[in-house]
């Protein structure tokens, strides 16, 4: 067997955590925003767009997530390097927040 790299664990393990808890984030403040667009002027604001941008947004943070994470300790179990894949996971998860949060930016403009 091969030997187990303690930094490749460690920023496996940070980056996973880091994934989980941005998921975590990304529900709690999307639904929070959701809570207030009852005072949304309907003239130049889309309650449906704001909906469906933080859902499709939390959807893909969930898939990507577990995927990468699953992925990832797949591969820490198997002893290969597992550090690119728990980042990437981070970095695309972040990346789905964003583009969620610019969804919902222009539904309620």
């Amino acid at each position: 067997m091969r030997p187990r790299s303690g930094v490749d664990l460690a920023i496996s393990i940070v980056a996973m955590v880091l994934t989980v808890l941005l998921g975590a984030a990304a529900a709690f403040f999307g639904l929070f925003s959701l809570a207030f667009l009852d005072h949304c002027p309907p003239s130049r604001c889309s309650v449906d767009g704001a909906v469906s941008a933080v859902f499709t947004s939390l959807l893909a943070v969930a898939g990507i997530g577990l995927v990468g994470i699953v992925l990832t300790i797949v591969l820490l179990a198997l002893r290969r390097t597992g550090w690119p894949v728990a980042v990437g996971t981070l970095v695309l998860c972040a990346l789905a927040v964003f583009a969620g949060g610019l969804g919902y930016g222009a539904a309620v403009g």
